[in-house]
């Protein structure tokens, strides 16, 4: 079976493990995971990912967050912009999830980035995911 969206995959990992109340989750490598990581780490979604070595592309350990009575920090993670539609927005263009209490995902020409730190600069490209 073709391997063709890590990213989707990713966000689907994290779903499923957040449904069952895992600690932790492992997901495929690669350049946009590791920045949707980086993301989710800054702005407090998970505790922290590393990167393990398994002699082909290597795979991501994400340690999940939850809140003080057991509850998920992240509720709902939706995948925007696809293989088969691709979806760009512009600075101004930009959606505020739950009115700024959540974050999109953006992919810039400055690397994988919130879209709070998309605003402040002033940069857009392509529209990932939004997280509630």
């Amino acid at each position: 079976m073709a391997f063709n969206d890590p990213v989707s995959d990713m966000l689907t990992r994290i779903r499923n493990a957040l449904r069952n109340r895992a600690k932790q989750v492992e997901c495929r490598n690669s350049g946009v995971c590791r920045g949707i990581a980086g993301v989710l780490r800054d702005e407090g979604f998970i505790d922290s990912f590393s990167v393990i070595e398994d002699g082909r592309s290597g795979k991501l350990h994400l340690k999940l967050r939850y809140g003080p009575r057991g509850e998920t920090v992240l509720s709902n993670i939706k995948r925007l912009s696809k293989p088969g539609c691709r979806v760009y927005k512009g600075v101004e263009e930009l959606p505020r999830p739950l009115q700024g209490l959540g974050i999109a995902i953006v992919s810039t020409s400055k690397g994988v980035m919130s879209d709070r730190k998309a605003r402040t600069e002033r940069v857009g490209g392509e529209l990932l995911c939004t997280i509630d």
